[in-house]
């Protein structure tokens, strides 16, 4: 059962609460109730979270330098070459 909760905010907390919800799709019930989640998150529990530190040797600043760090690593495959596709010989029947 969901229970009322009254919150004071300040025209600017309110603004970006309203933009930020709003970006999503979400209602601002919503969106404080998604921010609520993730703060109160227990870290022990999430198996995603346990994962974090468990890799060894990645630089220290990999999560705040994440796309530069994945395009150094990337690589792509060539393309094909572009051009003419060559003509199958027709078997000829005598």
């Amino acid at each position: 059962m969901k229970r009322p909760l009254q919150v004071y905010l300040d025209e600017t907390e309110l603004r970006r609460l309203d933009t930020w919800a709003r970006a999503r799709g979400w209602t601002k019930s919503e969106a404080v109730r998604a921010a609520l989640g993730a703060l109160m998150r227990d870290p022990e529990g999430d198996p995603v979270m346990a994962l974090s530190g468990s890799v060894q040797g990645l630089p220290r600043d990999l999560s705040e330098r994440f796309d530069a760090a994945l395009t150094e690593t990337f690589v792509a495959e060539s393309a094909p070459a572009y051009g003419r596709r060559q003509r199958r010989s027709r078997a000829v029947r005598r």
